[in-house]
């Protein structure tokens, strides 16, 4: 099952080339002068690629070997944007540029050399500069020796060798359309979690300017009138000390209501079970929770899978009119499995403004996934799927991304 989410990417299109003329036209002229280059490109790259194969196996029992590995694909790299170059102006294909190496400065230096070690653009480079040797010896002689022998037949030979050298760099030079859509879906992902936690944060400091902050203000206010008439009329004094004793209660209700849509203090020390039984017991329809996990996932995962439920729940009580729902929980393989039923009115959709698309963004950006089966009428199935990560994997992350 594939989960990708966002856009596709299409290859470039290459306009048609012209014809091969007996004539020596323009594009005849380019293509011969791509094959007579061939040669003492391809020993350049050639003899880089070995040299620094060579030298990096011999250096891998030492320190730097990996190091100087990562250095000489990064500089393959380079070698991959000449060809590319120079398809595009002597072959007339267009061959986009891969995107550079994801690497962040939160990540640790261990984790920026490996990725440049296990570069694909990199190897593939390296591939086509040690494959394309016995292929450039060919078609220079070929070339050289059509041009003063076979010239009449030379652009429909030259046509064809080109031909070769357009597949092979578009085979290996291209940038792959899997891992260039991989990226603008992470990148795209990222932004949906930054959105996502700003759009937290002003809830968070909505709720605290309009909620409790307020309420504490007012208590402050009430406790200083009483104050001053501590003295004067006891009575009132007493009365305002009652209020604000009252005023005192919400607003603790308030910070702890608060604090649960933070994160819930029942989801860290007991689970998703207790917690998100906590949830379907606030629900106004009688809801079965059902948990059946042998182990916690990562503290990330339990607490996108609790806030999906809360969320699921509360659509339930706010719009589906439904008496009884069901919220099951597992594991299979790889996966975190949920899954929300309820026999309410049904007609739920990603754009029927209850947050079903900001949950399908939220999961979408973790690698998730976000299923509505919601007929008119009912009953309503919400199915969600996360990556499962074992609890002590966070910590191994956090440690190895240190630098």
């Amino acid at each position: 099952m594939a989960y990708g989410r966002r856009g596709s990417s299409s290859a470039p299109v290459s306009p048609p080339l012209p014809p091969a003329r007996f004539a020596f036209g323009a594009q005849t002229w380019k293509e011969i002068a791509h094959l007579l280059a061939n040669l003492p490109v391809t020993l350049i790259g050639f003899t880089y690629v070995v040299s620094v194969l060579f030298t990096s196996a011999l250096l891998t029992v030492t320190v730097i070997g990996f190091p100087l590995l990562a250095a000489a694909l990064t500089g393959v790299r380079q070698l991959g944007k000449l060809e590319r170059a120079r398809a595009r102006v002597l072959l007339g294909i267009q061959v986009d540029e891969p995107s550079r190496l994801p690497l962040r400065r939160g990540e640790g230096a261990l984790a920026q050399l490996w990725m440049a070690v296990k570069d694909p653009v990199g190897w593939r480079t390296m591939l086509y500069e040690l494959t394309r040797l016995p292929w450039s010896v060919v078609t220079f002689t070929v070339t050289l020796v059509s041009l003063f022998v076979l010239w009449p037949v030379l652009p429909f030979i030259a046509r064809g060798l080109t031909h070769v050298d357009r597949a092979m760099v578009r085979g290996l030079l291209s940038p792959s359309e899997q891992l260039e859509r991989r990226i603008a879906e992470l990148e795209s992902d990222r932004g949906v979690v930054v959105d996502t936690a700003a759009a937290d944060l002003r809830r968070i400091e909505r709720d605290l300017h309009d909620g409790a902050q307020a309420r504490l203000v007012n208590l402050a206010m009430g406790l200083g009138l009483a104050k001053e008439k501590l003295l004067e009329d006891p009575d009132s004094a007493a009365a305002m000390v009652e209020e604000a004793h009252g005023e005192v209660k919400l607003a603790l209700q308030e910070l702890r209501d608060l604090a649960r849509g933070i994160h819930p203090a029942v989801l860290t020390d007991r689970g998703l079970d207790a917690a998100l039984s906590a949830v379907a017991s606030r629900c106004t329809a009688s809801v079965k929770v059902s948990v059946d996990l042998d182990t916690r996932p990562a503290a990330a995962i339990e607490g996108i899978a609790y806030f999906t439920v809360s969320e699921l729940l509360q659509n339930v009580s706010k719009h589906s009119g439904a008496r009884s729902a069901s919220v099951d929980v597992w594991r299979a393989d790889d996966r975190l499995l949920i899954q929300v039923w309820d026999d309410g009115r049904g007609g739920a959709r990603l754009d029927g403004g209850t947050g079903m698309a900001g949950l399908a963004d939220r999961l979408g950006a973790v690698d998730g996934l976000f299923v509505i089966e919601s007929p008119v009428g009912g009953p309503t199935t919400v199915t969600a799927e996360l990556p499962w990560r074992d609890r002590g994997d966070e910590g191994t992350r956090r440690a190895s991304a240190k630098p």
